[in-house]
């Protein structure tokens, strides 16, 4: 992903729909089948979810990566998809996809550095449009696993919005923000006393593996860093969590 190179710490702010509490995923996905203009969106909702009350071990889950030409989703695009289905046992690495993309903007001489896609290795590549049918096929009735969730969500929905003139929403289960639950959380009581500043600790891709004894891999390839992403997930429910964890406690 491209924005863990770019950024010291990348920001991830909660979306609108955080704020607003806890999604029924169900009742959502069933609602924007019914809203959605364009068939294969509707195909994509209509595959639904499983409940939030499902444990995480019967999850279908799909670990998701985009690269792009930049950090701002509504004037960037999207150059790669990486996505790589899972269990908390098992990494379907042969059923793994990857999509590199013509964007509709300028590709950027400092993501080419970041990414290492170049102009030439997209001068023939479709737009996203040509493959949204296969891409939305992949994604349909998982659970997304992603690091830092408005990079694949608000990518992914700007450039549909620029498209198909609709958006795209799906729920995922964020890795980032389950490293902030553990290192972001305020200093509180007789803590303040003893540690009055938080450490400063990274919440990055590569940090945040590298706490649990993950390898390092080569960062910033969309399939890389999806695959990164379901090792480090299934780490943290070891961890932290349990296979009989409620979805609903991880998924945003």
């Amino acid at each position: 992903m491209l924005h863990a190179g770019l950024l010291r710490d990348p920001p991830c702010p909660s979306p609108d729909a955080d704020k607003r509490g806890p999604i029924d995923w169900e009742a959502w996905l069933s609602r924007l089948a019914r809203q959605a203009r364009d068939p294969r969106l509707s195909a994509f909702y209509q595959a639904g979810c499983v409940p939030g009350s499902t444990p995480l071990q019967d999850v279908p889950l799909l670990a998701l990566d985009v690269e792009t030409t930049g950090l701002d989703p509504v004037r960037d695009g999207i150059v790669s998809i990486g996505a790589v289905p899972l269990t908390l046992e098992r990494i379907h690495t042969s059923r793994s996809r990857h999509w590199l993309l013509k964007p509709r903007v300028p590709l950027r001489d400092d993501a080419v550095v970041v990414h290492g896609i170049t102009h030439q290795q997209l001068l023939h590549a479709p737009d996203l449009d040509d493959v949204l049918d296969d891409v939305l096929s992949t994604m349909a009735g998982h659970v997304m696993v992603v690091h830092c969730r408005d990079i694949e969500r608000q990518f992914l929905d700007n450039a549909l919005r620029r498209r198909l003139g609709e958006g795209i929403s799906f729920p995922v289960i964020d890795t980032m923000e389950l490293e902030a639950r553990l290192y972001r959380q305020p200093i509180t009581g007789w803590r303040r006393w003893w540690a009055p500043t938080a450490p400063a600790i990274s919440i990055r891709l590569a940090a945040s593996r590298a706490r649990y004894g993950l390898p390092r891999y080569r960062l910033h390839h969309a399939l890389t860093d999806a695959l990164a992403s379901a090792e480090l997930l299934q780490a943290q429910v070891a961890d932290r969590f349990s296979p009989f964890t409620p979805l609903k406690e991880l998924w945003r």
